[in-house]
């Protein structure tokens, strides 16, 4: 039986960084039917519910119904260590990212941990991520047997590091391509799941390692990649005294056959010229995550970097502060401001849902309401809490109801889940 959700309705109808607000359409009394997992129908409530009149209501309100959000970057493995005190990246890494990681060689605690992070995840109206595993592949199958069994869409992959990081956390570039491409063969493509390719950064990986996993690509060009690239200066130094033939960071990737469409590479705050050149002209995605950026201390992302490629929002979890994807959209309009662009709530709210979709390359299955797609949503509720019911009690506009929550909501602000046409949360 058809489910019609009733309430107000935000869907794009373009891409508001290049044609503006307008991209948007705001159905103030509309509705969207969902059928078999998937939506059919959205459009006037009136008119859906004289269309579908066996259809189960569920009247929100004046509450937004939003596609569910897309979080592009996520370290779930580092759940527990989120809001560490006081590191920089590469002390970060070695301070509590590697002996974190280090546990997730006990099946069981990855799979409380991939259950934990799903759970919250889905309680801030997050219905589809992209996730770094440890080297452990069981740690893989944690995390997707935890978004399989709820039916998400999922991405993740198996990092691989054969240098610079501790013993028990170091593969080879045999061990590294054997594996990854038997959890690819395993997971890619069951249900809603996908597999990535995941070298976690050139530091970690030798130039055999990145070769053996840009072969891998090749022979399935259909997955995505994923790595790190320019986070920090000092990062970029690093890479330059461990890759001295390199024109750039990037290059690093690129002369091991990672550079291509389907590349999703995170941070990516200081880039070059020609980097931005060659991601352009290859068609890869950038990551944007703020409030790691910020909390880490890396830099400002150069949000006019979403005029010329792909561009998507994240956590970044855990070197991100924070598992929702509203505060993630709040610290994304600050760091923006810092660099004098003020993010319109619409841009704000596309890069977290199409704009991640398309950096992950299924903008025509999540990430938007229409008919045909996936019945991943999200319901907010503009007044949940004092402090934001009463800035919106002056909005005489959508977006003044909406910027409130997306600078002061968290999972309060989160109604009510649903994963491919079900209602979850």
């Amino acid at each position: 039986m058809a489910d019609l959700l009733l309430g107000q309705v935000l869907r794009f109808a373009g891409d508001p960084f290049v044609e503006g607000e307008g991209a948007a359409v705001h159905d103030a009394h509309g509705g969207v039917v969902v059928e078999g997992g998937r939506i059919v129908a959205v459009g006037a409530a009136d008119d859906l519910r004289a269309r579908y009149p066996a259809a189960a209501v569920h009247d929100y309100g004046r509450r937004l119904i939003s596609a569910g959000f897309v979080d592009a970057h996520v370290h779930y493995p580092q759940t527990a260590i989120i809001a560490s005190w006081g590191k920089r990246l590469i002390d970060w890494l070695n301070s509590y990212t590697f002996p974190e990681e280090m546990r997730f060689a006990d099946a069981g605690y990855a799979a409380e941990v991939a259950e934990r992070y799903v759970g919250l995840a889905l309680a801030h109206g997050t219905t589809s991520f992209c996730s770094y595993a440890t080297i452990h592949p069981a740690s893989v199958d944690a995390i997707f047997d935890a978004a399989g069994r709820r039916g998400m869409r999922a991405f993740a992959g198996k990092t691989c590091m054969d240098r610079n990081a501790p013993e028990g956390l170091r593969d080879t570039a045999r061990s590294a391509y054997d594996e990854s491409k038997a959890l690819l063969e395993k997971w890619h493509g069951v249900g809603r799941l996908s597999y990535v390719i995941t070298p976690r950064f050139s530091p970690t990986s030798t130039p055999e390692q990145l070769a053996a996993l840009g072969a891998l690509w090749r022979e399935y060009p259909d997955c995505l990649m994923q790595t790190h690239l320019s986070e920090q200066l000092d990062e970029i130094e690093w890479v330059k005294g461990l890759f001295p033939q390199a024109r750039d960071y990037l290059d690093t990737y690129e002369a091991q056959g990672l550079l291509r469409e389907g590349a999703v590479y995170g941070h990516a705050i200081h880039l070059t010229a020609r980097e931005k050149d060659r991601l352009r002209e290859a068609g890869a995605s950038l990551v944007h995550c703020p409030t790691s950026n910020t909390f880490i201390g890396s830099g400002l992302f150069d949000m006019g970097l979403a005029r010329q490629v792909r561009v998507g929002l994240a956590t970044d979890t855990g070197g991100g502060s924070s598992f929702s994807m509203l505060h993630t959209m709040a610290a994304a309009y600050e760091v923006a401001q810092l660099r004098g662009e003020a993010l319109h709530p619409a841009a704000l709210m596309w890069l977290a849902t199409v704009g991640s979709a398309r950096a992950l390359r299924v903008e025509d299955r999540i990430g938007n309401i229409a008919p045909g797609m996936e019945a991943d949503l999200v319901v907010l509720d503009l007044e949940s809490t004092p402090a934001i019911a009463q800035a919106v009690a002056r909005a005489g506009t959508l977006w003044e109801a909406l910027f409130p929550t997306i600078m002061m909501g968290d999972d309060r602000a989160v109604s009510t889940v649903w994963v491919g046409g079900r209602k979850v949360v």
